[in-house]
């Protein structure tokens, strides 16, 4: 769930998740998907699990791209998406 509650982890939330992925991305501005996958993995305890619903989230906001050629995913930024 995107809204947290009391008993929700702070780290372990997909908006969390999804502020480590951009980070990662946004630095680099293409990256690929195994190594954001790992990334997640790697950054925090149940990354596995919110890896996917965090790249969805980005995606739904515009800011990044997935590249099927390449298996990667492309910062595009707010407003570039048009």
């Amino acid at each position: 769930m995107l809204r947290p509650s009391k008993h929700s982890h702070p780290d372990q939330t997909v908006i969390n998740m999804a502020l480590l992925l951009l980070g990662m991305i946004k630095s680099e501005r293409l990256v690929s998907y195994d190594t954001l996958r790992k990334h997640a993995k790697k950054a925090v305890s149940g990354g596995d699990a919110l890896f996917l619903p965090s790249l969805d989230f980005l995606y739904l906001l515009g800011l990044v791209e997935y590249r099927p050629k390449t298996d990667s995913l492309e910062y595009v930024g707010p407003n570039e998406t048009l």
